[in-house]
């Protein structure tokens, strides 16, 4: 879509794009969302991927996402063995309502800062414990737990002007073991809801995060494996305005299919089975 209102594009901005941030100004990414539907307030366009910054960082201490990361390259990210949760980076991906034309140019930072339930970038790195790093126009710069982030319906914690930079995962989260759940009305189709639940080895612990169904990430932390009815009372005290409605799912309906889904996670993270 045209955006008529806009009147200059910043192809070179500086290292700090805050810098030149002024209001009616928009980060430019990927841009398959800002080009697919009016935005009558907006009058510039701050380009982001002028400034070249390294999509995938992957050390002893994790990974390290750049927000101008393709989806396209996430996808393509072949993590070390060690990393048994690394399977959950092209599952997340491949949870996108998206045709290949959009995986080449959207973002991860562009899928978070959207901020929508089912965004797969959030679920993504909720469930591995990441951490954003947030540029400020002022030049301050804030970390935020991923679990943090989205509060809402389309709704984050970011300021005017203020930019995620790069998401972190540690490494700790990257060799857990886990295992997901997935549902949606058809076989490409938006997340109904998105469950990921991890266990770190020589405890007995269990983390299920919970997503799409909810119009923030929910996250369940248990030191112990709890048991079935622990689980689901656990899903039942989750407040009522916090499952979400669509044409993808009524609240009781989301709410039904996380119990379900949870209780098989549990039971396949209690089995042994898994790597």
């Amino acid at each position: 879509m045209d955006l008529n209102t806009i009147t200059e594009v910043v192809r070179r901005p500086p290292d700090r794009p805050g810098e030149v941030w002024r209001e009616g100004d928009a980060w430019l990414a990927g841009g398959t969302w800002l080009f697919s539907a009016e935005q009558p307030d907006l009058h510039r366009l701050v380009d982001l991927t002028a400034l070249s910054w390294d999509s995938l960082v992957p050390s002893e201490a994790g990974l390290e996402i750049g927000a101008t990361c393709t989806i396209r390259d996430l996808y393509a990210f072949e993590p070390p063995a060690h990393w048994t949760a690394g399977g959950l980076i092209a599952k997340s991906c491949e949870a996108f309502l998206s045709s290949f034309k959009v995986w080449n140019s959207a973002t991860v930072g562009g899928n978070i800062c959207m901020s929508l339930p089912a965004g797969p970038m959030i679920t993504l790195t909720v469930a591995l414990e990441a951490e954003y790093e947030l540029w400020a126009p002022d030049g301050s710069v804030r970390t935020v737990d991923a679990l943090d982030f989205v509060t809402g319906n389309h709704l984050n914690v970011l300021t005017p002007g203020e930019i995620l930079r790069r998401v972190r995962i540690p490494a700790r989260a990257l060799r857990k073991r886990v295992t997901h759940r997935r549902f949606s009305l058809t076989r490409l189709g938006r997340s109904t809801v998105f469950l990921i639940g991890t266990h770190t080895r020589g405890t007995s612990d269990l983390m299920l995060t919970v997503t799409a169904g909810t119009t923030r990430p929910v996250r369940l932390a248990f030191d112990t494996m709890p048991d079935a009815g622990t689980l689901q009372q656990s899903i039942d005290v989750i407040a009522a305005d916090v499952w979400f409605a669509d044409p993808n799912g009524t609240p009781d309906h989301r709410r039904h299919l996380t119990k379900h889904f949870a209780e098989e996670i549990r039971r396949e993270l209690m089995s042994g089975d898994l790597p």
